[in-house]
């Protein structure tokens, strides 16, 4: 979903593409809230127990990239809430191009610290950010 919206934030902005922005951003929080339930359980009711997880420093490294991808969510989303409402006050409107430049350098920087979470799943699961 993160691709989509840097996707359709790297070509101009019509107002096709911005009351598409709006789903894809809903699809990326529903599937994001997805991946926290699942994750909680998984902490909770997983295998390796909750204390393995609780310990390890990988994980909260993993956490804090998590939250701080959500927290960088927030005004992009923002954006195309208010975007989407001006468009139906004035089919005309378009955004400035600061504005739409600001937005991509949000989801820019979502998407690197998003490649991180992965690295950090694969180094858990091989044992990493445990002491001893």
């Amino acid at each position: 979903m993160l691709t989509a919206e840097i996707a359709l934030m790297s070509v101009a902005l019509t107002d096709k593409s911005i009351r598409r922005l709006g789903g894809v951003d809903i699809w990326y929080g529903v599937l994001a809230g997805a991946v926290i339930v699942f994750g909680v359980a998984r902490v909770v009711w997983g295998a390796k127990g909750y204390e393995y997880y609780l310990a390890n420093h990988i994980f909260w490294m993993k956490m804090a990239l998590f939250l701080a991808v959500g927290l960088l969510s927030i005004p992009p989303t923002l954006r195309y809430l208010s975007w989407r409402r001006r468009l139906k006050a004035n089919p005309a409107f378009l955004p400035a191009a600061e504005e739409a430049a600001r937005v991509r350098l949000y989801l820019w920087i979502e998407a690197a610290l998003f490649l991180c979470i992965p690295i950090a799943a694969a180094a858990m699961a091989r044992g990493y950010g445990l002491e001893g």
